[in-house]
């Protein structure tokens, strides 16, 4: 049975009209993804498994501490998945979880937004 609304491009009312359960998910996608890398995790990850190092190499700007404490994060929080791999030498590689992969169409539409927006604000001297 379909409700009333199966997605928020379905739902066209004022903010003050926006009914709790979407201001709720609203919040829960902000409290999964909000911080200063998680984003650039996920991207990193958007191609396949990866291990540290090679995120690393991704986000040249994260120390080691922050990247951990990122992915600690979003494995929690079932975006990725953690695998260690015993043989010798030890590995540990990282991929995105079903959860991580439904993230790549929104992912894909703020990058587009971006580089638009980019342009625009280009073009119009930052005004």
């Amino acid at each position: 049975m379909k409700k009333p609304y199966d997605s928020w491009v379905d739902f066209r009312l004022s903010p003050q009209d926006c009914p709790k359960e979407y201001m709720l998910a609203l919040n829960d996608a902000l409290n999964v993804l909000t911080g200063k890398w998680k984003l650039h995790v996920i991207g990193a990850l958007r191609t396949g498994k990866k291990r540290f190092s090679e995120i690393e190499r991704f986000i040249p700007e994260i120390n080691p501490r922050m990247l951990s404490k990122e992915l600690k994060e979003l494995e929690v929080n079932g975006i990725i998945s953690r695998t260690v791999h015993d043989a010798l030498p030890v590995t540990v590689e990282y991929e995105l979880t079903k959860s991580g992969q439904d993230i790549k169409p929104v992912f894909d539409a703020m990058i587009t937004w971006g580089l638009g927006h980019r342009q625009s604000a280009i073009r119009n001297g930052g005004k």
